[in-house]
């Protein structure tokens, strides 16, 4: 088993709805704003090299919507899913799974390309994998997030044929070394990898975690749908990586892709940063 890094960029959020209830005196000194009060976030995906089966977890943002939709996310950087992939010798063709822990636009926006005036699956040999529960709330959404979940990102996967759902159950397995952890405060059964690798357990922590400057328990974005849950979610998760040594895989941080927390007199805190490759 092979897990590499698949970066595709950076783009901008609003730091306040980054961080929610935290003053921008604290949050600025994690994640410096520019003059509009924009961070930086990066859009890091995962690829999973596992018994003949070649795993990308999240998509990334893509590159097939138009110039207004990108002035409102400013995607920058020179990396790109393409040639990210490139660096470990595949390119989109290889990929055989589609792992979507969400399908907000940052995330599932690189599974569909245009082609054309047609939109169509960016992995045409993929399996992409979702769950009912997630999917139904996502095609319906409600008026508060409805602006996080694109159509065009979204329907061409069904209508291509090429879409299964995994069951909602907590620990469910996804191949012998990948199970799934279900978490419902950003967004409803929102699916966390919990993947064993070279000995050690390592979980993807998408939203619930997007960056070690979330670590702090209050620290939740604005974004989230039910921040109570998700305050209750964290305690949970970020206790379980202290007693068994998670390292915690973060798709949003700007600098670090990786960490570990440990308790401390203030609660759970960081403990080191790394890169995957250094595992």
């Amino acid at each position: 088993m092979n897990l590499h890094t698949i970066d595709t960029g950076f783009f901008k959020l609003d730091g306040g709805a980054m961080f929610g209830v935290v003053p921008k005196s604290i949050w600025n000194k994690l994640n410096p704003a520019d003059e509009n009060n924009l961070c930086d976030w990066a859009l890091r995906c995962l690829l999973i090299e596992d018994a003949g089966r070649l795993i990308l977890v999240d998509t990334g943002i893509g590159n097939k919507q138009d110039a207004r939709f990108f002035s409102h996310y400013y995607l920058h950087g020179a990396a790109t899913l393409d040639g990210s992939l490139a660096k470990f010798g595949f390119d989109r063709d290889d990929i055989t799974d589609v792992f979507l822990t969400h399908l907000h636009f940052d995330h599932v926006g690189g599974a569909i390309a245009r082609e054309g005036d047609q939109l169509v699956p960016a992995f045409k040999n993929a399996t992409y994998w979702s769950n009912k529960q997630h999917w139904d709330w996502a095609v319906n959404p409600n008026e508060r997030e409805k602006a996080s979940f694109l159509k065009e990102n979204i329907l061409p996967i069904k209508e291509s044929g090429q879409l299964k759902f995994i069951p909602v159950e907590d620990n469910v397995k996804f191949t012998d070394h990948f199970h799934v952890k279900f978490v419902y405060g950003h967004t409803d059964a929102m699916m966390l990898p919990l993947i064993s690798y070279k000995g050690q357990q390592i979980l993807y922590m998408a939203d619930l975690l997007p960056s070690a400057g979330h670590i702090p328990l209050p620290y939740i974005m604005a974004y989230d749908m039910f921040p109570m849950k998700t305050l209750d979610e964290k305690k949970i998760i970020l206790n379980e990586a202290v007693e068994k040594n998670y390292i915690l895989y973060l798709e949003h941080d700007p600098v670090n892709e990786c960490c570990t927390v440990q308790m401390t007199e203030k609660g759970i805190r960081l403990k080191n940063t790394f890169k995957l490759s250094e595992l």
